[in-house]
C-alpha cells in the first residue's frame, strides 16, 4: 500500500473544484469537491484536511472517510461533505487505477451496460424550450429537465401556473420526456396549484418541488399527486436523507455526489433507497469527474434510474464544459437516451492536467446568482 504524499486542489472555470491526491509510489487519483458559489469555503477545509491525511495509506478510504466524519466534532453540512466528496472520489480513482479497474469492479461489478441520461434545457429563466428539446433530441437525448419557472413570490398569480404548463406542452410536442425543477423557488401555496396542473403532462418527475427543509408540506404534496416527485441536492449524508425516505413523501433521490460524501456515501443511500423502493437519479450540473464519478456507482446500483449529466448546460458558459479537462471527451457521447460504460481504471476518464493547472492559475470564485421581486425582496434561487 502506498502512502499519501501530496494533496492539491484546482478551481477551474466555469465554477468546478478539482482535487488530485498521489501516494508515495506516484499513484494518483482525480476527484471533485465543487460547492457552487462557496469555493473557498471548501478550499480552506482541504487545507486543513490535507495536513491531517498526508502520510496515512491511500487504499484506506473508509478509514479517512470515517476521519473526516467523527473527528471534525461538527458533522455534515455542505462545506464538509463537499471536501469529503473531494478526497473520496479521488482515493477510489487513485486504487481502482493502481490495480487496473474500473471503480465500479470495486463495488460489486456492472449490473449495466449503459447509462441513460439527461440534459439540461431553459436554463435560470426558461425560454425558447422547444427549440432547445428538438436540439437535444438531436444530440441523441431521449428526456430533458427544464427548470418550471423564474423567480416566483409566495403567492404569484396564476398566470405564472399557465405559463409553465405552455412551456411543459411545447416541450412534450417534440416527442421528449420532460422532468420539470422548481429548484425550491415556489412555496406552497404555488407547489400545489403548479403539480396539479401540470399532472395531465404527465412530467418524468418534479424536482425540489418544496425546500428540503418544508419536510411536512413536501409529505402533504406527495398525498396530492400521482407525479413522482424528487431531490436530494441540498442533502448531505445518509442521516439527512433517512426522515424522508421514512415520511415516504419521495419517489426519487437526487444525491448530489460533490456534496453528499463521494462515492462511499452515495453506495450506502443507494442501499437505504432500495430498501424504500425508491429510484436513484444523481444530481450532476457538474463536471466531468463529478459525472465519471457517477456513472461509476450508477453502474453497480440496481435501483439506478437516470443520469443528469451538464453537457451544454447554460452555466458552462465560459467555453469549459464537462469535455474540458479531459483527453476522452468521446465516452460522452450520447446514443438512443444512453451512454455507453466507461471500461477504463479509476474513473474512466483520463484527466489533461496541463489544461487544469493552466485555466486553475487565475480562476475567479462563481458567484450564486440573486433573484429580487418587483419590491426589492429576496426571492429564491
Amino acid at each position: 500500500m502506498g502512502k499519501i504524499a501530496s494533496m492539491e486542489y484546482f478551481r477551474v472555470p466555469p465554477r468546478w473544484l478539482l482535487v488530485k491526491i498521489t501516494d508515495a509510489d506516484g499513484h494518483s487519483g482525480w476527484g471533485e469537491a465543487s460547492l457552487e458559489g462557496h469555493t473557498n469555503a471548501v478550499e480552506g477545509c482541504l487545507d486543513a484536511w490535507f495536513k491531517r491525511y498526508q502520510g496515512l495509506e491511500a487504499d484506506d478510504i473508509e478509514t479517512i472517510w470515517q476521519m473526516s466524519w467523527r473527528t471534525s466534532f461538527y458533522r455534515g453540512g455542505p462545506v464538509f461533505m463537499s471536501a469529503l466528496s473531494g478526497i473520496d472520489i479521488a482515493l477510489w480513482d487513485l486504487k481502482a487505477r493502481k490495480l487496473g479497474v474500473p471503480i465500479y469492479q470495486l463495488l460489486g461489478g456492472k449490473v449495466r451496460r449503459k447509462i441513460r441520461v439527461y440534459a439540461w434545457i431553459g436554463g435560470d429563466r426558461p425560454a425558447d424550450v422547444e427549440e432547445q428539446a428538438r436540439a437535444r433530441k438531436t444530440q441523441g437525448f431521449k428526456t430533458v429537465k427544464m427548470n418550471g419557472t423564474g423567480d416566483t413570490c409566495w403567492l404569484d398569480s396564476p398566470s405564472i401556473v399557465d405559463d409553465v404548463v405552455e412551456r411543459v406542452k411545447s416541450v412534450k410536442s417534440t416527442g421528449m420526456d420532460v422532468a420539470i425543477d422548481f429548484h425550491g423557488r415556489v412555496h406552497k401555496p404555488m407547489a400545489k396549484q403548479l403539480t396539479k396542473a401540470l399532472e395531465p403532462f404527465h412530467p418524468f418527475f418534479i424536482e425540489e418541488p418544496l425546500l428540503s427543509e418544508n419536510i411536512g408540506a413536501i409529505e402533504q404534496l406527495s398525498h396530492l399527486t400521482a407525479v413522482p416527485l424528487a431531490l436530494g441536492e441540498r442533502l448531505h449524508s445518509r442521516w439527512d436523507v433517512r426522515p424522508f425516505l421514512e415520511a415516504g413523501c419521495l419517489d426519487i433521490l437526487q444525491p448530489d455526489i460533490c456534496h453528499i460524501g463521494g462515492i462511499s456515501e452515495m453506495k450506502r443511500v443507494a442501499a437505504m433507497c432500495e430498501v424504500y423502493d425508491v429510484a436513484l437519479a444523481p444530481h450532476c450540473p457538474l463536471g466531468p469527474i463529478a459525472l465519471a464519478a457517477n456513472i461509476q456507482v450508477d453502474a453497480a446500483t440496481s435501483n439506478f434510474a437516470i443520469q443528469e449529466m451538464s453537457l451544454g448546460m447554460h452555466y458552462n458558459s465560459t467555453g469549459q464544459d464537462i469535455t474540458s479537462y479531459i483527453h476522452n471527451p468521446q465516452i460522452w457521447k450520447v446514443e438512443d437516451g444512453h451512454i455507453e460504460l466507461p471500461t477504463g481504471p479509476g474513473l474512466g476518464i483520463e484527466v489533461d492536467e496541463a489544461q487544469v493547472r493552466e485555466l486553475s492559475s487565475c480562476s475567479e470564485a462563481w458567484v450564486v446568482p440573486e433573484f429580487r421581486g418587483p419590491c426589492d425582496e429576496i426571492r429564491e434561487w
